[in-house]
C-alpha cells in the first residue's frame, strides 16, 4: 500500500513539473537524481523514474548536460557491457530522439521504437531482455503529439504496402477518443502500458516484485516537455 502511494505522489509530482506552466507543489517535488553511469549501482524504480524527468527538464529548458559525455563514455565504459537503468518504448517519429528528450548519455537507456509505439511480440521480446538481462528498473512508453501513426489509424484510410498493418493495435485507443486525436494518443501509451503490464510475464513479475515501474508518457513536439500518467 505504502509503494503505490508513493508512486502517485511522484507521479503527480512528475506530471505537475514536466507541464508549461505548471509550478510543481514544493512539498511533493522530487529532489534532483544522481546522474546513472554505466557502473552505477540499480537504482530504484522511482529513482529511475525521477532520472527521466530530471533529464526530460534539462532538455526542454535548453540545458543539456549528457552530450558532452557521450564520446567518453562510448570509449570508455560501454564497448565490452550496457547497464541502462530505464527502458522506453517509443514511435518511430524521426522527431522524438529519446536520449536527447531524456538528456542520457549512451548506455544508459535502452530503446525499442516502433510507429504508433505499440506492443508486438517482438517488442515485448526486447523489453523482456531490458528486465530479465539488463535490470532495468523503470520503463516508459512514450507516445508524443501529431502522431501520424494514431491520426491514419483513425482515419483508417488505404495505404500502401502493410502500413495498414499497425491499425489493429492502434483500435483501443482509437475506440475510446471519442474522435479526439489528443486523448487517442494519450490513451495509447496507457493502453500499450497495460497490455506490457499483462501479457509479459517477465515484466509483470517484475513489477509484483518492486524491481519495476511500468508508466506511459506523451512527448509534446513544441515545447519539449514529457507528461507522465499512471
Amino acid at each position: 500500500m505504502n509503494r503505490d502511494v508513493d508512486r502517485r505522489q511522484f507521479l503527480h509530482s512528475a506530471v505537475a513539473g514536466a507541464l508549461v506552466g505548471v509550478t510543481a507543489r514544493t512539498a511533493t517535488a522530487p529532489r534532483a537524481a544522481r546522474r546513472p553511469t554505466a557502473h552505477s549501482s540499480p537504482m530504484s524504480p522511482v529513482t529511475a523514474l525521477r532520472a527521466l524527468i530530471d533529464g526530460n527538464r534539462r532538455f526542454a529548458a535548453n540545458r543539456l548536460t549528457s552530450i558532452e559525455h557521450d564520446l567518453a563514455v562510448l570509449k570508455a565504459h560501454t564497448a565490452e557491457k550496457q547497464a541502462p537503468f530505464a527502458a522506453v518504448l517509443a514511435c518511430a517519429d524521426s522527431r522524438v530522439p529519446v536520449e536527447l528528450v531524456f538528456d542520457q548519455t549512451i548506455g544508459q537507456l535502452f530503446v525499442a521504437r516502433v510507429a504508433g509505439n505499440i506492443v508486438t511480440p517482438e517488442i515485448i521480446a526486447s523489453l523482456e531482455y531490458g528486465v530479465a538481462v539488463l535490470g532495468v528498473s523503470a520503463l516508459l512508453v512514450l507516445g508524443h503529439t501529431n502522431c501520424g501513426a494514431v491520426k491514419a489509424a483513425m482515419k483508417a484510410d488505404e495505404v500502401p504496402g502493410q502500413i495498414s498493418a499497425l491499425y489493429l493495435p492502434l483500435r483501443t485507443a482509437v475506440e475510446r477518443s471519442g474522435g479526439d486525436v489528443t486523448k487517442a494518443i494519450e490513451t495509447n501509451a496507457r493502453v500499450q502500458a497495460d497490455l506490457l503490464r499483462t501479457s509479459s510475464t517477465v515484466i509483470r513479475d517484475a513489477v509484483k516484485a518492486g524491481r519495476l515501474e511500468v508508466v506511459a508518457g506523451v512527448y509534446d513536439l513544441a515545447t519539449g516537455n514529457v507528461a507522465l500518467s499512471s
